[in-house]
């Protein structure tokens, strides 16, 4: 074998080596970029094993592709509002069973927008793809509902589960490319008044109110 030969296979050799390096990096920022801090989140999960986290992440990306994902009518997305507020309203007098329903009314949404019926891991993993800013906080308020029963006083969590589960429950429901009806949905999701407080439970507050630290 002439050196001139052993050089160009060195030469091919090294260009195709860079080339896959080029390309494991570009899809690391791709994924990075898309999935933000749930990438990093997913790194954690797998022992700081980026290359299984990313195939993690990549397999997320292919398996969205084979959803039909719609956007819910307009009546059904005044009915889920309507439904959403009786839920809140009732959080005051029942939290621990509120927030369950916040839960489970999330998981209908998800399931008329298209996306397929999973247990939870799946559906949060799911929902990451096109959330992915949303769906950390979406396990939370899951845990926290899981827990509901135990939950005794702890009405502050159950607030907070209920702040998470809105921020996901109003992405799901917005009209795509449709900010007319976007507004129109956003406004029926504003809280009602709130209801008058007892003299005798000078602690009572309405769930509508914002929770501290809420913007």
């Amino acid at each position: 074998m002439s050196a001139v030969l052993i050089v160009v296979i060195v030469a091919v050799v090294v260009l195709i080596a860079v080339g896959i390096a080029l390309a494991a990096s570009q899809r690391s920022t791709r994924l990075r970029r898309h999935f933000g801090t749930e990438y990093e989140r997913t790194v954690r999960d797998r022992g700081d094993d980026r290359a299984a986290a990313e195939k993690e992440l990549s397999g997320r990306l292919n398996r969205h592709k084979q959803f039909h994902l719609v956007a819910l009518p307009a009546p059904a997305q005044q009915q889920y509002a309507a439904r959403w507020q009786q839920i809140q309203t009732a959080f005051v007098d029942a939290p621990g069973e509120s927030v369950r329903q916040a839960d489970v009314l999330v998981s209908q949404v998800m399931t008329d927008r298209g996306y397929p019926v999973a247990e939870f891991d799946q559906r949060a993993a799911d929902v990451s793809v096109d959330h992915p800013d949303l769906v950390d906080t979406y396990r939370s308020a899951h845990d926290i509902a899981l827990h509901a029963p135990q939950a005794g006083g702890e009405t502050e969590d159950l607030r907070q589960a209920m702040v998470k589960y809105r921020a996901l429950f109003q992405k799901l429901l917005e009209p795509v490319g449709d900010n007319a009806n976007r507004a129109a949905v956003a406004d029926q999701q504003q809280p009602p008044p709130p209801p008058p407080v007892s003299a005798g439970a000078p602690g009572a507050q309405n769930p509508n109110t914002p929770v501290r630290g809420e913007r």
